[in-house]
């Protein structure tokens, strides 16, 4: 599948290195073009002029940047967007990691969908750390990648790339059930500020549903 990865930081570094090796066609996206460049070389990737080129083209598109980002770029994209499953990965945590912004409002994830029309929007991989993006398996177990969409096609093909990249996919609900991942999201982060975690923590459910795994 052709993958547009849009943030280079962590989250975006991790899972697009993940896709590559895993033989998906991977392109990288970022305001620091430069940062983007060095990404895609260290994942056997490429590298897009802009968001909007690196969405054109793409199957795929995963949003890998600060939540406080998401209006600039979704502007950016939503002329090449529809019919495109999107991966939203971001949590709307306050500038000063007070919380979460987003609290008695809209999921992040339904704001990304109302800025996206047309685009088939899961929320996924939001609840694991960058430290273990890139490999499915941590601590002697297969991790879970927890995921919320409205879209049962956008299900069927999140549920294949999670479990290319070794994650066990596990659907929660429709879209509106991101507002519990993106709390599950916030609590493991203030876990790891508040006892100085290693940030490497994550989330596995035991016994869940079968239908979850479908």
């Amino acid at each position: 599948m052709k993958i547009a990865v849009i943030g280079a930081g962590n989250v975006g570094g991790a899972l697009g290195k993940a896709f590559s090796g895993a033989g998906h066609e991977v392109t990288y996206a970022a305001r620091d073009r430069a940062k983007a460049v060095s990404r895609a070389q260290e994942a056997g990737a490429g590298a897009a002029a802009s968001s909007a080129d690196a969405v054109t083209g793409a199957d795929a598109v995963i949003l890998a940047v600060p939540f406080t980002a998401i209006v600039d770029v979704t502007a950016e994209i939503a002329h090449a967007i529809s019919g495109k499953l999107v991966i939203d990965v971001t949590n709307p945590i306050k500038p000063d990691y007070s919380g979460l912004s987003t609290v008695g409002g809209p999921s992040g994830a339904e704001v990304v969908a109302a800025s996206l029309p047309g685009a088939r929007v899961v929320k996924g991989f939001n609840t694991i750390f960058a430290s273990n993006q890139a490999n499915g398996v941590a601590h002697g177990h297969v991790l879970d990648a927890l995921y919320a969409t409205d879209d049962d096609d956008a299900a069927a093909e999140f549920t294949k790339l999670a479990a290319s990249i070794g994650f066990r996919p596990v659907k929660v609900g429709p879209l509106s059930a991101a507002a519990e991942l993106e709390a599950m999201a916030w609590l493991n982060i203030r876990l790891q500020m508040l006892a100085n975690g290693a940030w490497d923590s994550a989330f596995v459910l035991l016994a869940p549903p079968a239908a979850a795994l479908a």
